[in-house]
């Protein structure tokens, strides 16, 4: 593709208006092959005699645009006829939308596309069509599109021909990458379940469903009619429409009607919601002219869970649905305001879960090729891939995302290229971090870096500090230096399992443990005793456990941990002796905790454990977004834990499995299975009086654990 072809523009600048750039193409042989090759400065939809080619929305995707660009290629030769009218419409996307405006060098690029049709006939000759300037370019009928603020298509507007389209050579072809990662596709359609006036009078419809993606229109309507829909996640204590948490995303779709029956769904963005409010509507529309579309990532399902409580069950299809409306195309935190960024941190902190329920190895690995194209000379990295805002910091527990995924995904998916791909960018972590301490063998900072939105975010949106602080209460300086530890400790099992020599991180990370222990021998909070626990970091582990498990019960047996404490929260107390305070945490419905989203209405994850209170009012519009998978992490304890399904520690990619249930007669039963790279495990059990029944499939050599008795079986099913 790249040798062929050019960078075109239009001839004039469009404005927010989407270009379409059109090429007639002859055929007058028999095709054999036919692949046309596509990416854009922006999002494109490329089309032949008007059918679409190919079924990836907001294609090129996302990455990192200086250095990584995707491109595709499609098999377009059953859509050829003898002529032919080869169109590519071009948006602004994430290249040069306002979700990059931060960045100038990127958002101001002027908009282009580079496209190549190779055809090849069966008497061995071929056709090569590549964008030049004889392309000719129109306009659309999409007058404004972007990811923060929606579309605007007016369907009677009349195309205009601009001119010839102008070959850019100011823009490189060096970025061009062939495609690496899953497309991002439409997938459930969600009907609605209402249609009500608020108390304000508003009219608004109720999908039932937070979800990610775009309405589809099918209606008739008189020329000139519009439609003008507004997004919401939640209804306010009084029952109206709110989406104040969108800031400044407009997250408006606005439709100018033809007349007659028509359909009609947006094209270059996509919206996170669970109500749309109708600003202008025509008489007659009904529910059945409106239709939810999720949008995400192309990942296959690998695990799946019931439970014998339905309010646990309702929590696990939450954390579900928040995956699917944050993994489009990359990892981010919330999918409907003006962020949608990929946060190291909440990656970092979901990737177990995430590898659970589908199997994202393609997807993350993706992500990690523009994780490594944005790491610094120094080795730190940014808290957002891509760094769209040009965040200059690296936070403790966000920046470790580059040695945590890399192994995560080796564990689940057994392959030692990931290690070997992500291996000196892990080192090069640690290595900043190594230098970038005020004490040697910790990770410490100054005063200043320790203030709100300095160096480090702490447990972020733990409860533990001051009504209205982010950062939580425990010591920013024991977190960023027990993530060290960790880091390091990865770093030394990769370089161990791809035959590196680590013995300098092995001294490291053992003058890491001593120094830590030595400074952090009194720990405060609920999370610090979790991060002692879980990394290993404490030499009387039996006292820390009960310290955290004392902290909790004193706290009515709720937590107060944050991003940081909680996806290991479970694990410290279960790994401890403390599976009840664990079935305690997972069961309580009071505030702070996970059911007490699903008792106040959540369909997916929230941001902070009280984005609604009891009385209706809502955290601040400040921050407060009602699709964020960071808490959902919980979900790979009841896979790992609950269940017992993990790869044994020898062998990655589940090639021999444990199979250690813990079970809790509150919960009544567990049923769970995951599709493994090497077959589906699925464990069960359930409570019959006091006595629990075990039925559990493996489908290679397995450790089975029950009630702390051991067998060493091979593949098969059993039941105890």
């Amino acid at each position: 593709m790249i040798k062929n072809t050019y960078w075109i523009c239009p001839p004039v600048d469009t404005g927010d208006v989407c270009p379409v750039f059109s090429k007639s193409v002859s055929v007058d042989k028999v095709v054999e092959t036919a692949r046309l090759s596509v990416s854009a400065v922006g999002v494109y939809e490329a089309r032949i005699n008007g059918e679409r080619v190919g079924d990836f929305i907001l294609a090129p995707g996302c990455t990192s645009y200086r250095t990584r660009l995707q491109y595709q290629t499609y098999d377009v030769a059953d859509m050829l006829k003898c002529e032919n009218t080869l169109e590519i419409c071009l948006g602004k996307g994430w290249y040069r939308g306002r979700i990059s405006a931060s960045d100038a060098e990127i958002n101001k690029t002027p908009g282009a596309v580079i496209a190549e049709l190779i055809i090849s006939y069966t008497d061995g000759t071929k056709t090569i069509v590549a964008t030049d300037d004889t392309w000719t370019v129109y306009t659309s009928r999409i007058l404004l599109s972007d990811i923060y603020d929606g579309e605007t298509y007016d369907s009677t507007a009349e195309t205009r021909e601009l001119g010839r389209a102008v070959i850019n050579a100011d823009i490189s072809k060096s970025p061009l990458i062939p495609q690496e990662g899953e497309y991002v596709t439409e997938h459930e359609r969600i009907k609605p379940v209402r249609m009500f006036k608020t108390p304000k009078g508003e009219r608004v419809i109720d999908f039932g469903q937070n979800t990610a993606g775009y309405v589809t229109l099918e209606l008739d309507a008189k020329e000139g009619d519009r439609i003008v829909l507004s997004h919401a996640e939640i209804l306010d204590g009084d029952g109206n429409f709110y989406n104040a948490n969108y800031r400044g995303a407009k997250a408006k779709l606005e439709y100018i009607c033809r007349g007659g029956h028509q359909t009609y769904r947006p094209h270059f963005t996509f919206f996170g919601f669970r109500y749309i409010r109708l600003d202008e509507c025509p008489d007659g529309v009904t529910l059945d002219s409106f239709t939810a579309t999720a949008l995400y990532s192309g990942m296959k399902r690998t695990g799946r869970i019931t439970t014998g409580n339905e309010k646990v069950n309702k929590l696990y299809e939450n954390t579900l649905w928040s995956q699917r409306g944050n993994f489009i195309d990359v990892p981010t935190d919330c999918p409907q305001r003006d962020e949608r960024m990929g946060w190291l941190g909440d990656a970092q902190m979901f990737a177990k879960t995430a590898c659970y329920n589908y199997d994202v190895k393609k997807f993350l690995e993706k992500w990690l090729g523009d994780l490594r194209a944005e790491q610094r000379a120094n080795g730190s990295v940014p808290d957002t891939v891509p760094n769209f805002w040009l965040i200059p910091k690296s936070s403790a527990a966000w920046g470790d995302a580059i040695t945590v995924i890399p192994w995560q995904l080796y564990l689940f998916y057994g392959d030692k290229n990931i290690l070997k791909q992500n291996f000196d960018a892990m080192k090069k972590w640690v290595d900043y971090i190594t230098n970038d301490t005020l004490e040697e063998y910790l990770w410490t900072s100054t005063d200043d870096d320790k203030k709100l939105w300095g160096k480090h975010y702490g447990d972020w949106l733990a409860l533990d500090a001051s009504y209205g602080s982010y950062i939580g209460a425990t010591d920013i300086d024991l977190i960023a230096s027990a993530f060290y530890a960790h880091s390091t400790d990865i770093v030394v099992k990769a370089g161990k399992t791809i035959g590196e020599d680590v013995a300098e991180y092995e001294r490291l990370y053992d003058n890491i443990v001593s120094a830590f222990k030595k400074k952090y021998n009194k720990l405060q909070t609920q999370t610090e005793c979790v991060l002692a626990l879980y990394f290993g970091l404490t030499d009387d582990r039996e006292e820390t456990a009960k310290q955290l498990c004392d902290m909790i019960e004193a706290n009515g047996n709720r937590l107060m941990t944050g991003f940081v404490g909680t996806p290991y929260l479970l694990y410290a107390l279960c790994e401890n002796g403390y599976a009840k305070t664990a079935y305690d945490l997972l069961l309580q419905e009071e505030y702070p905790s996970w059911l007490y989203e699903v008792d106040h209405g959540a369909t997916t994850i929230w941001e902070h454990w009280d984005g609604i209170r009891d009385d209706g009012t809502l955290w601040s519009a400040d921050m407060n977004s009602y699709n964020h998978y960071a808490y959902g992490s919980v979900v790979d304890w009841l896979y790992s834990v609950a269940a017992g399904i993990r790869p044994a520690a020898e062998s990655a990619g589940f090639k021999k499995v444990v199979i250690a249930p813990v079970p809790d007669k509150r919960l009544g039963s567990m049923s769970a299975s995951l599709d493994t790279v090497c077959g589906t495990v699925r464990s069960s059990w359930r409570f019959d009086g006091d006595t629990v029944r075990y039925e559990i499939e493996t489908p290679t050599d397995a450790t089975i654990i029950i009630d702390g008795k051991e067998h060493f079986v091979p593949k098969g099913t059993y039941v105890f």
